[in-house]
């Protein structure tokens, strides 16, 4: 009675509608804000799956590219092929040597890994072809008569030239002056000190470097120990040789493992075999021969 007459009865009923609207509002504000953090979340998903699609997609490319270049060069292959010695490099030497065109027509190129921009535009499609003899020298003319590669056992410095004809140094490929090669495997060294292509004076040797595992008390990781001790000490030995011979020039070769060590001119992975004088005389041969490639 007394609220009627207060009139408070009436204002607790419209407390209580807008309490309940107030209520309805908040319920469709929650509602509202879970689907929205739905609809973000839905489309952070969506876009997290295109990127990985865009990723995929891209590698796919990638790999297509790539397969594609490979089949193109894979059908792109050298005229011819032919490993040189003795006379033979002197031969070739002379003809590519005998070749003139106009001024600046002939470009000789030094490729350690990639071709340079002039060599890419001369051999088009055969580019490819020189990457692959690498490193080597190249001699292309402008008019596509000449284009051969050539690996010379001597590396120049890299270098790109222009002229009336091939850019080439005899000493790169052919033995001149006073050197020294040796051969180092890890059961021999030989070296050999040269004029030109005579041998002038020889030394060489064995070790006693334990080639097979004998089981009479040797475990197998003792061997090991004691074979690498006998091939450190062995190669200390070809290097005491080696550093005692006089010569303007240094050339290693033999097994690729050991020679990396070496302070030389040049070193080169060949495989020879043989007493240390036999050794020397197949490493000489090899060391000293050139592979050529037509473009």
């Amino acid at each position: 009675m007394l609220d009627d007459l207060l009139g408070r009865t009436e204002l607790k009923a419209r407390i209580e509608a807008l309490e309940e609207r107030r209520d309805r509002l908040e319920a469709q504000l929650e509602a509202e804000s879970e689907r929205r953090a739905d609809a973000v979340s839905a489309k952070q998903s969506v876009e997290e799956r295109a990127n990985r699609l865009e990723d995929r997609i891209a590698d796919l490319e990638g790999r297509l590219e790539a397969a594609e270049t490979d089949t193109d060069n894979a059908n792109v292959g050298f005229r011819y092929e032919e490993t040189l010695r003795g006379g033979r490099i002197d031969s070739v030497l002379d003809r590519l040597a005998s070749y003139g065109g106009g001024p600046e027509s002939v470009l000789t190129s030094y490729v350690e890994e990639e071709p340079s921009a002039g060599l890419r535009e001369l051999l088009g499609d055969r580019t490819p072809l020189a990457a692959r003899a690498s490193p080597c020298l190249v001699c292309v003319d402008d008019a596509g008569i000449v284009a051969v590669a050539l690996r010379p056992p001597v590396t120049p410095d890299t270098f790109s030239e222009w002229a009336e004809s091939p850019v080439i140094d005899r000493s790169w490929f052919r033995p001149t002056g006073r050197f020294a090669l040796a051969v180092v495997r890890s059961d021999i060294f030989a070296v050999g000190v040269y004029e030109g292509s005579e041998r002038i004076s020889y030394e060489g040797f064995e070790s006693r470097v334990k080639s097979d595992h004998s089981k009479g008390g040797f475990s197998q990781g003792r061997f090991e120990r004691l074979r690498d001790e006998q091939i450190a000490a062995h190669l200390d030995d070809c290097s005491e040789a080696l550093e005692s011979v006089e010569a303007e020039r240094r050339y290693v070769v033999g097994d690729r493992r050991l020679i990396a060590g070496f302070d030389a001119d040049e070193t080169a992975a060949v495989d020879a075999s043989g007493k240390p004088r036999d050794a020397l005389e197949n490493a000489f041969s090899d060391f000293w021969s050139v592979r050529l490639h037509g473009l």
